[in-house]
């Protein structure tokens, strides 16, 4: 019975979601943001109709969806991308990461909270939604080099926001008397390791995909190689979304017998991300959110500041017009499902902390999905305009 529920309730969501797609094009409202607006809708936290075995399920789809998304990713940082924008996309991460992790630590210190809790959220929000960010500049059909810059952003800025946050969590160990050594070790172990494994498998999928049959990559070819890279990442415990990125950006600088290594795994990328939103809106849950609910205001408002803030900053110090120095951080405002994956990694950590912590970052990804892609659209336009 539990397997028919989840049948029928992805059928049902395949469907609302083309239904959506349609609306949203009328409507002009992202078809991400109204996916998860379905998610919280009929998920626990109001009308709760999902079965509660399609949760399960989410730990197949959800690594699966992000790492698609990671390959396709690593993908646009081939060498005409990177001769062209390299050193816009460099700089302006970096100023990212370390604006946002600054600002919103700083800030909610400021506000009282413990020095740890508030070190912590603050290596949290350096974490940007690849997969919202890709999805509306796609629908947009949005060329040029600001969409190329903020792709290549997306797809390097987790990387640098997984390096913050391990350095955060090594800061905070040290805090609150733990074992700052391990800290140290655990994320030196997760990013480390996500390079070596995107490596191990990019190198030779560089050179023998595409050759069994003449041409680009087969989907068997693709799909293969994103489940194997989802699937040993979850297995040793490094990052899926890191390990898919590097082996991605291995595969198209170094393939030299086809052109678009990934363009099979775009024909069949959508239906996973599209349970993957369904399932950030119905993830929210609402017991702590009482007693940590002006943690997340301001929270939500610090991280809006540090993202416009560094991406002008950013857009300064790599010589962008002004104009998309100051739509960059605009167009950067997603906060992805991998903050609730640092905050689940920081719960089993601090656990006298992790609840909140974990509400926090639930509801903030909820908000900033809402209203990111929103704002994404919006930097996008205005850019365009003449």
């Amino acid at each position: 019975m539990a397997n028919s529920e989840v049948l029928i309730a992805v059928g049902i969501l395949f469907l609302a979601g083309l239904l959506l797609d349609k609306i949203g094009r009328i409507v002009h409202v992202p078809r991400v943001t109204l996916l998860i607006l379905l998610g919280a809708i009929i998920g626990p936290p109001v009308m709760d109709l999902l079965p509660r075995s399609f949760n399960e399920a989410n730990e197949f789809y959800s690594p699966t969806a992000l790492t698609m998304v990671a390959f396709l990713l690593g993908g646009t940082l081939n060498p005409e991308t990177l001769k062209s924008h390299g050193r816009e996309i460099m700089i302006i991460s970096l100023t990212l990461v370390a604006v946002s992790v600054v600002v919103v630590a700083t800030g909610l210190w400021l506000l009282g909270l413990p020095i740890a809790f508030a070190v912590l959220l603050g290596g949290l929000s350096a974490a940007t939604d690849p997969a919202a960010t890709h999805d509306v500049i796609t629908q947009a059909g949005a060329k040029g080099r600001f969409a190329t810059n903020l792709l290549g952003i997306v797809a390097i800025d987790d990387a640098w926001g997984l390096l913050a946050f391990s350095m955060a969590l090594t800061l905070a160990s040290i805090i609150v008397d733990q074992d700052a050594v391990m800290a140290m070790v655990h994320g030196a172990r997760e990013v480390g390791g996500a390079i070596a494994l995107g490596l191990a498998i990019g190198l030779p999928a560089a050179f023998l995909t595409g050759r069994i049959k003449p041409g680009e990559p087969t989907l068997i070819e693709a799909v293969g190689l994103v489940f194997l890279c989802a699937g040993l990442a979850l297995h040793f415990g490094f990052s899926f979304l890191l390990t898919g990125m590097v082996c991605g950006a291995t595969i198209v600088n170094l393939a030299r017998h086809h052109d678009r290594p990934f363009n099979e795994i775009e024909r069949i990328e959508w239906p996973f991300m599209l349970l993957f939103f369904v399932m950030a809106g119905a993830s929210l849950e609402t017991g702590n959110l009482a007693q940590v609910g002006y943690v997340c205001v301001a929270y939500f408002i610090l991280r809006a500041l540090a993202r416009l803030l560094g991406g002008w900053a950013g857009g300064r110090l790599a010589s962008l017009p002004h104009r998309e120095s100051r739509m960059t951080g605009l167009g950067l405002m997603p906060q992805a499902g991998v903050a609730i994956g640092m905050a689940l990694v920081a719960r089993e950590r601090f656990p006298d902390i992790g609840e909140e912590l974990l509400a926090v970052a639930v509801a903030s990804t909820i908000a900033f999905e809402l209203v990111g892609p929103f704002l994404t659209q919006m930097a996008i336009r205005r850019v365009s305009k003449k």
